[in-house]
């Protein structure tokens, strides 16, 4: 598979990252077909996966997803030492809810939460979930630089970030990676010129929801653009959506998630699929309705 550096001073990586989510969430599945969705994913190809502490069904499950990886590494037939893993801190679940919780001492727990779930004794990429609107920005990233400082993180992220977000964060620690949505149903991240500032500052920016997520991605199959498409290029919807994300700059990797081994390859056929410059723009002018 392609390649692409996951951000200044990190290495490169596959261009399709895998993402962990609905492995843990609800409708999850057993814990044995769990790691043969991770192990299927690393044998198409994939380098580096992404997990949280909130991809579970409330606070008295935290890290199912990192423990899952953690199992799913160490059963691997690969080299699971190349694998970097990435993962979050900064929310909550209580009751199930998704809150935020990006206060430092919260971060700092969370983060020695992800370590034991991980099994390891540093997280070689660690994000902030998302901005807690109760906390200043400059405490939750100054908790990462702390935590940084202290060995336990070798790279620091941010998720769900604006430009100005990244400019504040990147004044206080070396932000390696940026990952927000993007998907042709929700193009902010381009709109908003996150993914340019990304490229011009050695950030790697990383799509999650490349298909647009939940009911959106069912949508696809019969897209009047994106279908027709498909079946020239002998790929399924999802894939052609995948490659148009990766088109949207040389720092773009993409998470795609599943549940099953199936849709866990075809997401990561996305990576071989060239799609013209006239496909490009045929998908950059379609509709692509959220309702």
């Amino acid at each position: 598979m392609q390649t692409r550096p996951l951000g200044q001073g990190a290495p490169d990586v596959s261009l399709i990252g895998f993402g962990g989510m609905p492995l843990s969430t609800s409708a999850r599945p057993p814990e044995e077909v769990g790691c043969e969705v991770v192990h299927a994913a690393l044998d198409a190809g994939v380098t580096w996966l992404d997990t949280a502490n909130v991809y579970c069904l409330g606070d008295d499950d935290l890290g199912h997803n990192e423990r899952l990886f953690s199992k799913a590494l160490k059963t691997w037939s690969g080299p699971a030492e190349s694998i970097v893993v990435a993962t979050k801190g900064g929310m909550t679940r209580p009751n199930g809810r998704w809150d935020h919780g990006g206060r430092p001492d919260q971060l700092k727990k969370a983060c020695d939460g992800s370590l034991r779930a991980l099994g390891v004794e540093r997280i070689d990429l660690y994000q902030l979930h998302t901005p807690d609107p109760q906390v200043p920005l400059a405490d939750s990233v100054g908790a990462l630089s702390d935590l940084q400082a202290a060995g336990k993180i070798r790279w620091v992220g941010l998720s769900n970030v604006s430009v100005a977000e990244i400019e504040e964060a990147s004044s206080i620690v070396t932000v390696v990676t940026v990952q927000n949505r993007l998907s042709p149903f929700f193009r902010e991240a381009l709109k908003t010129g996150v993914v340019v500032h990304c490229a011009e500052h050695g950030i790697g920016f990383i799509a999650y929801s490349p298909v647009g997520g939940g009911r959106l991605n069912k949508k696809l199959p019969t897209h009047p653009v994106v279908a027709p498409m498909a079946e020239r290029l002998g790929a399924s919807t999802h894939a052609v959506v995948t490659a148009w994300v990766l088109a949207q700059g040389p720092n773009v990797l993409a998470i795609p998630a599943a549940r099953t081994v199936e849709h866990a390859v075809d997401a990561i056929s996305s990576a071989a699929i060239e799609l013209t410059e006239a496909d490009l723009a045929a998908i950059d002018a379609a509709e692509f309705s959220i309702a």
